[in-house]
């Protein structure tokens, strides 16, 4: 699974899967494991603002903290993501 930093955000992992590049932009983040289940999915928009398609084990405040990350950084995750995936950003 392709993470997006090597490093942890708010204590999770900011990745994307290989099955899912045939949606729209979007991170997942999980602990160490790197599974879906218990983890947050944002879908990420052209200018940084992220919907979140489901909050997994994650508090309110972890969510604010990697929404934040995402917006100041999402220029850079974009350009990994098209590493891979065809599709563009979230636009709903």
């Amino acid at each position: 699974m392709p993470k997006y930093y090597d490093y942890k955000v708010c204590g999770y992992y900011l990745y994307y899967t290989a099955h899912c590049i045939i949606e729209a932009m979007h991170v997942h983040a999980s602990d160490g494991k790197l599974t879906e289940a218990g983890a947050a999915k944002f879908f990420v928009k052209s200018n940084g603002d992220t919907t979140i398609e489901s909050k997994g084990i994650l508090s309110e405040r972890e969510i604010r903290i990697i929404r934040e990350f995402i917006k100041g950084n999402y220029k850079e995750m974009y350009l990994k993501w098209k590493e891979k995936s065809d599709e563009d950003f979230f636009e709903k």
